[in-house]
């Protein structure tokens, strides 16, 4: 686990950003001051003052899923393929999905199949009234903006999920000079993708905050490779209008059982209604059932996870029929037969 700083540090560190920042005072043309995100309409409005939601009420509730991107034998995207996949989760009740996630693998996709996703994705998401979800940035501020300005022309898209800066390894003060110069000018909400065993770049719970009370970040995709002390002082403190999604598929259920609002999840390409139905559970409060329900999807995505992301659960989907090959980009290399007939027995067990 990685060391992360002192309480007395994290004290002062959210007592300058609460005098440097006054979100409430950004409302310039291009300015979101605080997004509220309806799925039907991506369009976002503001509001002042609201009572505190339950989890399953809040904006960006529930089961997210972070789709693949299918490729033909020829090695192209096969689109029919993720149309379908993105159709099979809606109909098992996903909230939405996102596209260009990790998960889809996009360093490796040309700037056309890039446009190839989105199109499917945002046509899909319209027609069903679904949270879409983009992936978009980078470690560089300028790059990044220029990235989420181009979004301005998809109004389907629900929200940005944009990485904690990598490489770079900023301060606290960097990386949250990074979010507020994205959120004066972005078209579109938000959502912080905090993943420090990919960034290294471990946050307190104080900075964590902060971000969430950015003008215009909505959320957060927290994936620190467990349930830390800065995920419960966090869940315990919610800024305003600002939804936690667990985004470590082993650890979604103790993150919905803490107060998360749900979960993009790479598993819940899987026995998606059981996702579903686990998120559901945790916010109505039935906690034995959901309990052993989690147990049971852990198995899952520990199994999905035994080999670099995505290529278990490529293998798994070609195995299912829902994919034409389980062909994986360079670097990676496809996963074993060993750990795809290992996830398929999880799967057969649910």
């Amino acid at each position: 686990m990685v060391e992360f700083p002192e309480q007395a540090e994290a004290a002062k560190l959210e007592h300058r950003l609460s005098l440097r920042f006054e979100p409430e005072k950004v409302t310039g043309p291009g300015q979101i001051r605080r997004a509220t995100i309806d799925p039907m309409n991506s369009a976002t409005s503001s509001r002042d003052a609201r009572t505190p939601d339950a989890p399953s009420t809040r904006p960006l509730a529930g089961i997210h899923v972070p789709l693949i991107t299918p490729f033909a034998a020829d090695g192209t995207v096969a689109a029919t393929s993720l149309e379908g996949l993105a159709h099979a989760v809606l109909d098992a009740g996903a909230r939405g999905i996102v596209a260009l996630g990790t998960t889809a693998e996009p360093a490796s996709l040309t700037a056309d199949e890039k446009h190839t996703v989105i199109e499917v994705c945002t046509r899909v998401c319209r027609e069903r009234g679904a949270t879409l979800i983009l992936g978009a940035g980078s470690h560089d501020t300028r790059a990044t903006a220029a990235a989420l300005a181009e979004l301005a022309h998809l109004p389907h898209v629900t929200a940005a999920l944009v990485p904690v800066p990598y490489f770079t390894r900023p301060q606290a003060a960097g990386v949250l000079a990074h979010f507020t110069s994205l959120a004066t000018a972005t078209p579109v909400p938000l959502i912080v993708y905090h993943v420090p065993y990919r960034t290294a770049q471990p946050l307190s719970a104080a900075c964590l905050r902060a971000l969430g009370a950015l003008p215009g970040v909505v959320g957060m995709k927290y994936a620190a490779g467990g349930v830390d002390e800065q995920a419960v002082e966090l869940l315990g403190d919610l800024p305003e209008d600002f939804a936690v999604l667990a985004g470590d598929d082993l650890f979604v259920s103790p993150l919905l059982a803490l107060g998360a609002a749900g979960g993009i999840l790479a598993s819940a390409h899987l026995a998606t209604a059981s996702f579903v139905e686990l998120a559901a559970a945790w916010h109505a409060g039935e906690a034995t059932r959901a309990r052993n329900l989690g147990h049971r999807l852990t198995a899952l995505s520990a199994a999905l996870f035994s080999e670099p992301n995505p290529t278990v659960l490529k293998g798994v989907l070609h195995a299912q029929g829902r994919i034409p090959t389980a062909d994986i980009r360079l670097p990676l290399v496809p996963a074993s037969r060993a750990a795809v007939d290992a996830a398929l027995e999880r799967v057969a067990e649910l």
